[in-house]
């Protein structure tokens, strides 16, 4: 079964957006530490995460290329 508006991935690609996501995994746990700890601007640390998320999803998305918006 296919995804709509996704393409079949190579290998390369796979393994590329899996190290993306791991790396994400480590960035929202530091961030998630910043929420917790009493002397930060949660504003700052919620625009953090924000453009971190944006960053992320579009660095995947330059990977997966996918055909739909």
């Amino acid at each position: 079964m296919e995804i709509k508006g996704y393409r079949e991935l190579s290998v390369n690609e796979i393994e590329l957006i899996n190290e993306g996501k791991k790396l994400s995994e480590e960035v929202g746990a530091f961030i998630a530490l910043l929420h917790k700890k009493e002397n930060t601007d949660k504003r700052w640390v919620s625009i953090a995460q924000t453009d971190l998320q944006k960053g992320f999803m579009a660095a995947i998305r330059s990977i997966a290329k996918p055909t739909t918006f």
